[in-house]
């Protein structure tokens, strides 16, 4: 027996039930597109009149939901979370006062009990720590992921459903595509409810085949699991957004009196969809906020100037 076995290695093994995840994702909005579109609405865009214009729009805004949530779904998947650089140091302090960079020496600062503070009552810290397992630094706000056997900036967790780790490169497109499959099953679930009612009265009067009526059946419950499952999702993670932690914070943050890094529920919002109002229901972000922002690349994050780091 290997005694020396590392029991976090076995971690790994999850990206293999995340592969099986994004299977079931796709076979959920198949059986739900085909109940919803092809068996209950779609046929009744020629019936003329309220129920035309009704179907139409149901079927209008499905699409919509449907693509916004796939957008972001592959983001999440396909985006990196935040990687620690390579031998990374931190070197200098940085911030954004307006539109110039001010940049502070990290050997300076390390001699001085207190930080330059900024106009908005905030100021820059350093929090470095050191990872074991990846035998490097690691930035404020960075933990090392079993599943990924990295270091993530700003990890949130690692999601099976996306098979990849959720922080600060993609933390806004998880948030989307959580609230956009919210909306989605909720909908489906009111459009499919009076369907299931008629599964209890009279469905064969409203389904030519048994294989018809499981298929409605089955998106009415799947999508309703879904909905209720994802309302909590949405409530947690707003709850963790406008106060500017994470799901691994949350516990850290207990431990504080006011948590450094929550400016204000406007501030915090903008340090992950960023100040482009248009950008913020598009798994996209500005560019001019990628280069004003640095919290949106997850290395350096503003902190309240009344706490201690």
């Amino acid at each position: 027996m290997d005694l020396n076995l590392n029991p976090f290695r076995l971690c790994s093994g999850l990206k293999f039930l995340g592969y099986f995840m994004i299977f079931l994702v796709f076979s959920i909005v198949a059986v739900s597109y085909y109940a919803v579109v092809v068996l209950t609405w779609g046929p009744h865009l020629l019936d003329g009149g309220a129920n035309s214009f009704l179907s139409f729009t149901i079927i209008a805004v499905f699409h919509l939901l449907l693509v916004l949530l796939t957008w972001s779904y592959f983001m999440v998947v396909l985006r990196d979370p935040g990687a620690v650089p390579a031998n990374w140091k931190m070197s200098s302090e940085q911030t954004v006062e307006g539109n110039s960079m001010i940049c502070y020496d990290s050997t300076a600062l390390a001699d001085s009990t207190t930080m330059p503070s900024l106009s908005d009552g905030t100021e820059r810290r350093p929090a470095i720590g050191y990872c074991s397992q990846c035998q490097n630094s690691k930035p404020p706000r960075c933990h090392h992921c079993s599943v990924c056997q990295r270091c993530v900036l700003k990890m949130d967790h690692h999601c099976i459903w996306v098979v990849n780790c959720v922080g600060a490169c993609n933390y806004k497109f998880f948030l989307l595509f959580v609230l956009y499959t919210f909306l989605e099953t909720t909908m489906d679930t009111l459009v499919l409810l009076p369907n299931f009612i008629n599964f209890f009265k009279h469905a064969s009067h409203r389904f030519t085949s048994p294989g018809q009526l499981a298929v409605t059946f089955l998106a009415f419950v799947l999508n309703l699991a879904f909905a209720l499952s994802l309302l909590c999702f949405v409530i947690m993670h707003s709850s963790l957004l406008f106060r500017n932690t994470t799901s691994v914070e949350v516990y850290e943050k207990k431990r504080a009196v006011r948590w450094k890094y929550d400016l204000g529920w406007k501030t915090n919002f903008e340090q992950v969809f960023g100040t482009r109002k248009l950008f913020w229901f598009f798994p996209l972000f500005a560019k001019e906020d990628l280069e004003k922002m640095p919290a949106l690349h997850g290395l350096d994050f503003p902190t309240r100037s009344d706490i201690e780091a």
